[in-house]
């Protein structure tokens, strides 16, 4: 009787998360050193903290229940205590702060860059997994700390490639917004829920539009309004009247002409002095007062801010569509007073590494540089193993990324496909012949390439640059970098 084969797992990743490549990969590490360089221009100063915080650590907005994992990924450590994995960077520096309040200097001005985590339904560029890069400082009460935020976000998207045109840096406040709400009757403790729900769905306003939003405010909404099925989102509960009101926020011409409370007035009168203090410093046009932003944190009580590229690009059916928001942030003085007595003021920004990744992808140019592999030194003679070693260390040590083929060096061909799918600019070719008379052939990948293009220019390449060619191995390093360079592959400088 034939035994059953064993069942093999199968290979899947869990929903809204993703393998990242080398050239993802790469893309994010230059833009992650482009965004701390301005950070550090600012004074800002490097921090990291743990992925995983204690549930109650990370706020009252947490919905409390007997297994918090709502929004959260939650589990019970060996002495019953909720952790959970950081939503955000924005918490667990308020308990750094806090923990360690009496040894920092204060203002306390830091950046973090790292991965959060949402336990929520994935969809199209929604993950359960994804970076974001923050700056905060901590211990400052005048807004004068919110409107150097905002013009830090600005030089940081021009530092990126942005142009100057193609995003705004949009500025409102929370206690504009709370005063319209106490306005309708929404204020106190009690209604802190609703307000929240209002809020957040002001805050949908650029997916689901002005109707979208009245429904939000109203009973709810479905995903799919017309047909009345998917997902529905119960919404706020307002009447027709509290409704207008809310909804003509969205009006940026008569947003600000409500009757005054004094929520709302101290709102209006932040604002004004970040709109003079950003123009004072040439920001104007980049940094906007705009009353449709709301940003969707409870923690919120001041300023607010939201990062738009404003350019247009055109999706897989080539409809014009834009990117939007990439970053925001605001002031979030109750914070760090939850683990204190004293009240602890503090702003910050937060940058959504990966859209934004995704929005300078969109503004590469078709004939941008390709990203190139290492140099590949083939194996000809499986005995002489050690001496390609040899060379491919010659080259590293000269700073020139190189790898020797690892795998099966029967067939030079598999070798060759190998370098090519590695995207290498040449490869290093010594057989005995070549080894007896101590030189190397270096094959130029890149102008081959050229070559099989363009066959009318054949001959003219063959004479003028043979795709491979011959050298002594004493200047093998010289001569690939002499390619290198002629490709513009860069290439670093030599170790020790």
């Amino acid at each position: 009787m034939a035994k059953d084969k064993p069942t093999k797992l199968k290979a899947r990743m869990p929903r809204g998360l993703a393998d990242r490549g080398p050239a993802e990969l790469g893309s994010t590490r230059a833009m992650l050193e482009t965004i701390r360089k301005v950070y550090e221009l600012y004074g800002f100063e490097a921090l990291e903290t743990p992925f995983i915080e204690y549930t109650d650590a990370l706020g009252k907005f947490l919905p409390d229940q007997d297994r918090p994992n709502e929004g959260v990924f939650s589990f019970q450590d060996d002495d019953e205590q909720w952790l959970s994995l950081r939503y955000d960077l924005t918490a667990p520096l308020a308990r750094h702060v806090a923990e360690n309040f009496d040894r920092l200097a204060k203002p306390f001005r830091s950046y973090r860059a790292g991965w959060v985590f949402r336990n929520e339904k994935p969809g199209p560029g929604r993950f359960r997994q994804f970076m974001q890069f923050d700056a905060d400082t901590v211990g400052a009460p005048t807004v004068a700390a919110d409107a150097e935020i905002c013009m830090m976000a600005a030089d940081t998207l021009e530092a990126l490639g942005i142009a100057r045109g193609d995003y705004v840096i949009k500025v409102n406040n929370r206690k504009v917004l709370d005063g319209v709400l106490e306005a309708i009757g929404l204020g106190g403790e009690d209604n802190a829920g609703r307000r929240l729900t209002v809020l957040r769905a002001i805050d949908k306003f650029d997916k689901v539009g002005i109707e979208g939003v009245r429904d939000l405010l109203g009973e709810g909404r479905w995903e799919n309004p017309a047909a009345k099925s998917g997902d529905f989102t119960k919404g706020a509960g307002l009447d027709a009247a509290q409704a207008s009101v809310v909804l003509s926020l969205l009006d940026k011409q008569a947003a600000y002409e409500k009757p005054a409370n004094e929520t709302y007035a101290a709102g209006l009168a932040e604002l004004a002095e970040i709109d003079a203090l950003v123009k004072a410093a040439g920001y104007e046009g980049r940094v906007k007062i705009d009353p449709s932003v709301v940003r969707g944190l409870e923690y919120y009580t001041g300023p607010v801010f939201e990062a738009e590229l404003t350019f247009e690009v055109k999706d897989e059916k080539g409809r014009p569509v834009r990117f939007g928001s990439v970053g925001g942030g605001g002031r979030y003085d109750g914070l760090v007073g939850r683990f204190r007595s004293e009240p602890v003021p503090a702003t910050g920004f937060s940058i959504g590494v990966s859209r934004l990744a995704s929005a300078l992808s969109y503004l590469k140019t078709a004939d941008a540089a390709p990203e190139y592999g290492p140099v590949v030194v083939v194996v000809m003679d499986r005995d002489q193993t050690a001496h390609y070693m040899g060379l491919v260390a010659t080259l590293r040590s000269a700073g020139i990324r190189a790898e020797m083929y690892l795998g099966n060096p029967k067939n030079l061909g598999n070798q060759f496909k190998y370098a090519d799918r590695r995207n290498a600019p040449c490869v290093v070719i010594q057989g005995s012949d070549e080894r007896a008379n101590g030189q190397v052939q270096i094959k130029d990948l890149i102008e081959g390439a050229k070559a099989a293009a363009a066959i009318t220019d054949n001959a003219e390449w063959r004479s003028s640059r043979p795709a491979q060619f011959a050298c002594d191995e004493a200047e093998l390093v010289a001569k690939v970098r002499e390619l290198l360079d002629h490709h513009g592959v860069p290439h670093g400088a030599a170790l020790g």
